[in-house]
């Protein structure tokens, strides 16, 4: 049986690392885009109401796009994270009743399915996003702020779950982030 020497050995071990720190970071990323984003709504929603009161009498132009554009990066930006602590919803009652292998054949199933999913949410996304940025540009109604690059970083996002659940496939006992 032929065996790599060590220095090979602990190169590949740097880069695997590597890569596995370098995913962390993009979904601690994403997070920090998802957390952002939440603010950015709570905001711009307080700003509205106040301006509303009677005293004031005035509207935020343009807060239905900005909460609107938000919502859907704090959705897509929080997915990448949420996958990564396994913090999506799960049949544990069926999932147990299972044996050992058959826990281990659905489980990887399901994760293929994931990645089939995700990926093709992401190509599409994508897709869309460059239609979107073809002349006439679809923008938002009030703001009118191009809407191209929202379905881009979506897709982004899904393609980012897609390493995460490869991670969760290749190593079903190791963490990626600790809850």
């Amino acid at each position: 049986m032929d065996t790599c020497p060590p220095e090979k050995l602990s190169r590949w071990r740097r880069i695997e690392r590597g890569c596995i720190a370098a995913l962390k970071a993009v979904v601690y990323a994403l997070m920090g885009v998802a957390c952002l984003s939440v603010l950015v709504m709570i905001g711009t929603v307080c700003a509205d109401v106040i301006l509303r009161l009677p005293w004031i009498n005035r509207s935020f132009i343009g807060a239905y796009d900005i909460v609107r554009i938000c919502g859907a990066l704090t959705l897509a930006a929080a997915l990448p994270y949420t996958t990564a602590v396994k913090g999506h919803v799960a049949i544990e009652y069926f999932f147990h009743k299972l044996n050992r292998t058959s826990r281990i054949v659905v489980d990887s199933l399901m994760r293929l399915l994931s990645i089939a999913l995700f990926g093709f949410l992401g190509w599409h996304s994508i897709l869309y996003g460059l239609e979107m940025f073809r002349p006439p540009q679809r923008v938002s109604q009030t703001l009118q702020i191009p809407l191209f690059w929202v379905p881009l970083v979506i897709g982004m996002c899904c393609f980012v779950v897609v390493l995460v659940v490869m991670f969760h496939l290749l190593y079903p006992r190791r963490e990626l982030i600790k809850p």
